[in-house]
């Protein structure tokens, strides 16, 4: 099982650890609930270093980007953040993922850690074609770099602390090298994954503990704390993100999953499912990814059905959880296109319970 730069760290905190897309990884420190609330009212950190980096360069790097990515790339600038997926050339997606634009023949891709060794192949099986090298223009530094999230209203205040420049009003996805803490160029991204605020730190793995303890020390006064992945998972949760593997995956359209904001048709934009997708755009999508909050009391977990008030199936979960910060079950689920909008009743399944729950547009979270 591999591990991050920062294992060592969580082990002496006494963190729950467990094995996540072949990482050792903290699944919790003081407790989920805790955790999530420390993140929406002050600051945490995540270790997120098992997240994969590849890195795309040289002339061909953009014609190849709008290519294999479903958004478009031509519209980002030298310090721009973009969300976007890789169609998978069946109609569904390969993964999600965000492309940064360090100049006009430089992008980095990151990518969910359960799909670097899939998205890379992804990648070097269309690399040829555009004249892209893997180990040269195409390059795999997933295992080089070292990335915290620090988010929450008060993470900017802290990491202010340790950069020289102003950077608390950057806007969000948006980034800049900076030096922080005495690291060389290190990538300073405003986003997340929790809706919290704050931002993203990209620096070599030689550098990490430097950045730890640096960040860990800038925190303090502010009581940060470390945060697992299960707040991570329900913060992203209350927000409404996608999350890979449930949300989004190879049988699931961008626009079955409400993506259809990063799913560009634009004019010279000749990328991998146009096609597909041109065409179910025209024909309309018989069923859509939508949010829910429980109006019965219950947990909504993945893969339990959704039902109408019949008994019909609907659709099914795909996330579900108690929102830590509504006190209510939340979730998001596949459904037929007829049960998509807002205010309409659906029923979740739990143990053989019919429960009622109200379909809500996300966030479920709002400040």
């Amino acid at each position: 099982m591999k591990t991050t730069p920062f294992t060592k760290y969580h082990i002496e905190a006494g963190a729950k650890m467990a094995p996540f897309a072949g990482y050792n990884m903290p699944i919790e420190f003081t407790g989920i609930n805790d955790e999530h609330a420390c993140v929406r009212e002050r600051l945490g950190v995540f270790d997120v270093s098992h997240m994969g980096e590849i890195w795309v360069k040289g002339p061909k790097a953009e014609a190849f980007l709008q290519h294999v990515t479903s958004n478009n790339v031509a519209q980002l600038y030298d310090g721009k953040v973009q969300y976007s997926c890789f169609p998978n050339g069946k109609g569904g997606i390969v993964d999600d993922l965000l492309v940064y634009r360090i100049n006009a023949e430089t992008y980095l891709l990151v990518v969910n850690a359960a799909n670097i060794e899939k998205d890379w192949n992804f990648l070097c099986a269309e690399a040829p074609a555009f004249g892209l090298t893997p180990g040269k223009e195409l390059y795999n530094a997933s295992d080089e770099i070292a990335q915290l999230a620090v988010q929450g209203p008060l993470a900017m205040k802290a990491i202010q602390k340790l950069v020289s420049e102003p950077v608390e009003d950057m806007e969000y996805y948006t980034f800049r090298k900076v030096d922080i803490a005495g690291i060389k160029d290190a990538i300073l991204s405003i986003t997340g994954y929790t809706g919290a605020g704050g931002c993203e730190i990209y620096v070599a793995n030689e550098d990490a503990d430097k950045l730890w303890k640096a960040v860990f020390e800038a925190g303090e006064e502010f009581g940060i704390k470390s945060i697992g992945l299960g707040a991570r998972d329900t913060l992203r949760l209350e927000m409404g993100f996608c999350l890979y593997g449930n949300d989004i995956d190879d049988t699931t359209s961008p626009l079955e999953a409400g993506l259809g904001w990063i799913t560009k048709f634009v004019d010279g934009k000749d990328f991998i499912d146009r096609d597909k997708m041109e065409a179910l755009k025209a024909a309309g999508v018989k069923r859509k990814l939508v949010g829910f909050e429980m109006i019965d009391k219950g947990i909504p977990r993945h893969d339990y059905p959704i039902v109408d008030e019949q008994g019909r199936n609907i659709g099914r979960v795909t996330s579900g959880t108690m929102a830590p910060s509504l006190k209510k079950g939340v979730g998001m689920g596949y459904v037929e296109t007829a049960f998509s909008k807002p205010g309409t009743e659906i029923f979740i399944e739990v143990r053989g319970r019919k429960l009622k729950a109200e379909v809500v547009k996300p966030p479920f979270y709002k400040k």
